[in-house]
């Protein structure tokens, strides 16, 4: 019974393994055995069916291209924006689609079958324009949230630094106030879309020790003391 059992299991992996299919292209392509809309409404099975169609002709033929000279495809992902990935879980008030968090999975999914390192970064993009969008008030919203729904400026995320990465909460980037603005001091690292990004969400101590000291402030690129390092070499990413 066992051995029934083992052998049942290796043909299920060698029919997984067979279903890597090479298209005329030559890009390499996984044919899978569950459909990916299964259980979907039929508006999310649009979505993905945009996203899938969306990461196979604008992102697959060109990922390693990408990858090997280290490039930002701005131009691919303002295409992207057209179709309201630039800010999926955003108000529409400025310019988000306006979706779930469940819609939104679904479409990151189906574009990181073309580059999995462009959507991650996508996607950190869209967690920046909603934090801005929930936590801002209403000059922020309306002042930064328009022109990234649109991708015409690109955000980032800057949490970790060179001796806090999982322990988020021993951050060393501080913030004071001096009169109507802050002064920051202090270095991130592993920042996807550094030097290439627009707007920077840091996350920086404005308070006492441990996480409730965090606060997060909007920096510009082009504002005065702020500088960029070396890029990293990674084995993909940005």
């Amino acid at each position: 019974m066992l051995r029934k059992g083992c052998w049942r299991l290796q043909a299920r992996l060698c029919f997984l393994y067979r279903s890597v299919q090479v298209s005329k292209s030559g890009h390499r392509k996984l044919v899978s055995c569950i459909d990916p809309s299964m259980g979907l409404n039929e508006e999310q099975k649009e979505f993905q069916k945009v996203a899938f169609n969306f990461a196979a002709q604008e992102m697959a033929p060109n990922m390693a291209e990408w990858d090997q000279k280290e490039l930002f495809p701005v131009e691919m992902m303002q295409k992207a924006a057209q179709l309201g990935f630039g800010g999926v879980y955003v108000r529409t008030d400025v310019g988000g689609s306006g979706l779930s968090r469940l819609d939104t999975s679904i479409i990151f999914e189906a574009l990181a079958t073309g580059c999995t390192s462009t959507t991650a970064y996508i996607s950190i993009h869209n967690m920046c324009v909603w934090m801005i969008d929930t936590f801002g008030n209403e000059e922020q919203r309306h002042k930064f949230c328009p022109p990234l729904c649109t991708m015409t400026k690109f955000a980032s995320y800057c949490l970790t630094e060179p001796e806090s990465g999982s322990d988020a909460a021993s951050l060393l980037t501080s913030a004071k106030r001096q009169g109507d603005h802050y002064i920051l001091n202090g270095s991130k690292a592993f920042i996807s879309g550094g030097g290439e990004s627009d707007i920077y969400v840091v996350m920086c101590r404005t308070g006492g020790p441990g996480p409730k000291g965090i606060s997060c402030i909007i920096v510009e690129k082009g504002t005065p003391g702020l500088s960029f390092g070396k890029k990293e070499k990674k084995v993909s990413g940005y």
